[in-house]
């Protein structure tokens, strides 16, 4: 049953007042219930007993009674379903654990759930998220935004409702967000716009949007209305594609709010103008009411994988049968595992829809083709292009690639599925011809050598060779590495055969088109020739350098390697750096290790870098390498300037290091040394040198202007003129230090060995002077003043200081005066004070009189018309009160009690008394 709110003026005030015109009793004033006083019973009704309150009740009160509630779990665990369609990574034949796991991971990381993640029998992606509710909440969130395609929509309510969307704190918002795995962005204050823009799933959107036009609704000035209809009848209502829904809005201009299908509830909400909304519930009732007498329902068994089709693109597929039969379908949730279909509709229409559903069902279909995993990214094609011949052929077609798996699912159009499935067998056969793969065993902990930063290794081997490098990941601590791609590609399909391992044969065997092997011959040869030049040299650079010579992350090796295509490897870390000499090693036969030991002048092993490469690339590489050795100088620069060069938190020294890639060492303050050292490329020191001199160059001009600036000159003025100095605010003597560039300091009013009348004032010489010439100025004007008292009429006072003081401001800024009224109590209330030059106190006092002469006749006239206007009977009004009188008094049936003392603070205590608030002559203080 439906029921609407409207607040008239009439009831509202009826509401506010908690009473009923009938439940009012109007006394009247007889004369026999006038002479009659009321009984103490009548006036003081006595409390309920202590027993007969127990007995009313039925429950006993407190917070100890309330029934123990069971304790709840506090870890949950909910299943989370995403749809094939709706997968944001659906190939996962990718590198590693695939991105679906890293973000699984980092957002059990992130909110402490955990997660299992399962793939369907429809390629849906099925994930357990277990914890605590807030966790789960939060993953579930993150789950919507990271692997599931996101959607938006709008919706408009008033901007004034807004606020309740966000609730105190944004609480309201972020428990919305949460709620419904969304992103709801609510328009700044600022701004204009009413629209409210919700990101994520189709059904998230839904939920939201449906809650935020509920909250708008509760927050409607309008009538609102609220009326049960049994879900199942909802598609009636709404019409096919909510044409129906639309319609009676736009007809009624009530808005209508149905709940969305994922959203479990049944009532449907009316808000609008009451005459209207009435007008739109009748309309839905009568459409309801007839729907529940003309349909009947069929069940039926769908297999679940089918339901998608039956439901269609975004529910295009129920819409349809909806508009065409006017029968509604309902399909049950995807978490569950039900696969009955019920169908609602008028008898005769029942037929026609369950052979739409059939069609719908069957329109689709799903196979698949075998072919190898590591074959799935050259049927793809780079970028996609063998399957875009395929998809753009036949666009309804759908084809999954799974991971790990030696198959291709398809799934569409039944006749569609079939030419793809010809077209894609005919690839896999054709790839597996040609195609191949081979195994190599790496040790893993060097696999992360072979990718290079960023991939840069292995991708360069890839592009060079047209192949694919399949590298595992580190944490299966495998060493096999898998190399797939076109055995005889750039030689016209000639095959290469090595000799078997094992065997002492140095031939390789090509087979092939005449013109294709022989290019292959030269081309093998060329590759011979370029290995057979190859030379290894060794360049000695003290160890203590090589962290400098490869540069940031590598960065200088990685050129040299780069622009002289050569091989660099440095030597392992000294182990015991405090033992320079090395074993004698054996050469021609003799034994070096009696009697002889290391040259003491011979470069050491862990100082030697080894080059490979053609000669005279590696020449050239070390020669680089050599260039790239740092030298040292030493700079004059004053200690007390030290500290500023390092900076604070070494921010500056870190600045001129990274400015001119060197480092620059500041001896320790103990030292007390004027000297800093600079290390780095020699190409660098010279404008590193520069840029240190050019900073001491600044540091000595700002402490010669520091020392300018610390100039400081004194006067003397007296104590009362410091407040007229400061100005109110401070906004006089703010100006003078803003003007003049200059710091003026007051003597402190607390400190007595401070001199009260002594004002310092600080910067440059003539600055200081300008700041003292303006300040003494003023105490010249000051000096002159004078002040004169003027008897005002203290009634007129109020009305010449004006609300907030704005008439007084008005008449001392246009005199140039300070006025000063006197305050309550003062022995003469109408002593006015009027400050400032002669000729300006003057023009002031006689345009005040003038203003108290004009004010005055206002006052007199209105005190007689108040005396004219007072009415005779409040005289009479002043007889003396019998007070409060009450018969059946506890005190008069026994001699024992006696009648309350109203003058006793003991039986009457008094709870305080209010204070009258002062008033002040300038108005209330703000």
């Amino acid at each position: 049953m439906s029921s609407v709110a409207v607040l008239t003026q009439e009831s509202f005030a009826e509401h506010r007042s908690g009473l009923v015109p009938q439940q009012i009793k109007v006394a009247t004033l007889n004369s026999e219930e006038e002479s009659d006083p009321p009984t103490y019973k009548d006036a003081f009704p006595p409390l309920p007993e202590k027993a007969a309150c127990l007995e009313s009740s039925q429950e006993p009160a407190g917070a100890w009674s309330n029934k123990i509630r069971p304790i709840r779990a506090s870890v949950i665990t909910q299943v989370f379903h995403v749809p094939l369609e709706e997968r944001k990574y659906k190939d996962m034949n990718q590198f590693g654990e695939g991105e679906q796991a890293k973000i699984c991971l980092e957002i059990m990381q992130r909110t402490g759930a955990h997660l299992e993640l399962s793939l369907a029998k429809d390629q849906g992606l099925s994930i357990m998220v277990s914890g605590k509710l807030d966790a789960v909440m939060k993953a579930r969130k993150d789950i919507v935004a990271r692997l599931q395609t996101q959607a938006s929509a709008t919706v408009a309510i008033p901007k004034e409702h807004h606020r309740f969307v966000i609730g105190k704190n944004g609480e309201k918002l972020q428990d919305l967000e949460l709620k419904t795995a969304t992103k709801i962005q609510i328009p700044r204050p600022d701004d204009a716009s009413n629209q409210i823009r919700i990101t994520g799933t189709k059904e998230g959107i839904e939920k939201a949007r449906h809650e935020v036009l509920l909250i708008s609704a509760e927050q409607d000035k309008r009538a609102v209305e609220r009326l049960e209809v049994e879900k199942a009848f909802h598609p009636f209502i709404a019409g096919p594609y909510n044409r129906l829904v639309s319609e009676i809005m736009q007809e009624t201009g009530t808005r209508i709010n149905i709940p969305p299908p994922s959203v479990n509830r049944t009532e449907i909400v009316f808000t609008g103008e009451k005459e209207q909304l009435a007008q739109a519930v009748a309309r839905i009732k009568k459409i309801y009411e007839e729907k529940k007498k003309k349909t009947t329902t069929i069940a039926v068994e769908v297999k679940k994988s089918q339901h998608k089709y039956v439901i269609g693109p975004k529910g295009n597929s129920l819409q349809e049968i909806l508009e065409r039969t006017g029968v509604s379908v309902e399909i049950p949730p995807s978490d569950s595992i039900s696969e009955t279909v019920i169908l609602r509709g008028e008898p005769e229409k029942l037929g026609q829809a369950l052979t739409e559903v059939y069609a719908k069902a069957n329109s689709f279909t799903v196979s698949s083709v075998s072919a190898p995993s590591w074959l799935h990214r050259f049927i793809i094609g780079k970028k996609g292009q063998n399957l875009a011949k395929i998809t753009q052929q036949m666009p309804k077609v759908h084809i999954e690639f799974t991971e790990g798996e030696d198959k291709i699912t398809l799934e569409g159009p039944t006749e569609d599925v079939n030419v793809a499935q010809e077209q894609i067998e005919a690839m896999v056969k054709d790839l597996s011809h040609r195609m191949d793969y081979v195994e190599i065993s790496i040790d893993h902990k060097f696999h992360r050598h072979l990718i290079g930063k960023s991939g840069a290794n292995i991708n360069r081997i890839k592009d060079q060779y047209k192949v694919s490098v399949r590298i595992p990941p580190d944490s299966e601590k495998s060493n096999l590495i898998r190399i797939e791609g076109d055995i005889a590609e750039e030689y016209g399909g000639v095959m290469v055969s090595f000799p078997r391992s094992g065997t002492q044969s140095d031939k390789l065997t090509l087979k092939g088109a005449k013109e294709c092997v022989e290019a292959a011959r030269k081309r093998i040869q060329e590759i011979i020739e370029d290995l057979e030049a190859q030379v290894t040299i060794e360049c000695a650079i003290p160890q203590k350098f090589h962290r400098s010579v490869m540069g940031p992350k590598g960065s200088r090796i990685q050129q040299i390697t780069r622009d002289y295509n050569v091989q660099i490897k440095f030597p392992d870390k000294e182990e015991n750096p405090g033992h320079s000499a090395e074993p004698g090693v054996q050469e021609n036969g003799d034994d070096a290790g009696e009697g002889r030991e290391a040259d003491p002048g011979s470069p050491r092993r862990c100082d030697i870098i080894v080059i490979s490469g053609r000669k005279e690339k590696c020449e050239a590489a070390k020669e680089a390498l050599e260039a790239l050795v740092p030298v040292t100088i030493e700079v004059e620069v004053p200690f007390d300037l030290h500290r500023y060069i390092i900076g604070q938190k070494g921010s500056g020294i870190r600045k001129m290091m990274d400015e001119f890639e060197v480092n620059i060492h500041v001896p320790a303050p103990e030292l007390q040394s004027d000297v800093i050292a600079i290390t780095g490329l020699a190409a660098n020191l010279d404008r590193a040198k520069a840029g240190l001199l050019e900073r001491v160059r600044e540091l000595q001009a700002e402490q010669e202007d520091r020392a300018l600036r610390s100039f400081k000159l004194s006067i003397t003025v007296d104590p009362k003129y410091h407040p007229k100095i400061i100005g109110r605010k401070g906004a006089v003597i703010t100006q003078i230090r803003l003007e003049h560039d200059v710091n003026v300091q007051f003597p402190d009013k607390d400190d007595g060995n401070q001199p009260q009348d002594q004002i310092t004032i600080t910067g440059y010489e003539k600055n200081t002077e300008a700041a003292r010439d303006a300040i003494l100025k003023i105490v010249g004007e000051l000096e002159q003043m004078v002040s004169e008292d003027v008897p005002l009429d203290h009634r007129v006072h109020a009305r010449i200081i004006g609300a907030r003081g704005k008439a007084i401001r008005k008449i001392m800024d246009e005199f140039k005066v300070d006025i000063r009224f006197p305050q309550s109590g003062a022995p003469d209330p109408n002593c006015v004070t009027v400050t400032g030059l002669p000729e300006n106190v003057e023009e002031a006092i006689d345009h005040i009189l003038n203003l108290e002469e004009e004010y005055l006749a206002d006052v007199v006239d209105s005190e007689v018309l108040q005396v004219y206007m007072k009415s005779p009977a409040h005289e009479e009004s002043k007889a003396p009160s019998k007070g409060f009188v009450v018969r059946d008094a506890p005190w008069t049936a026994s001699s024992n009690e006696k009648a309350p003392d109203m003058s006793s603070s003991e039986e009457f205590p008094s709870f305080g008394a209010q204070v009258a608030p002062k008033t002040l002559p300038w108005g209330p203080k703000r």
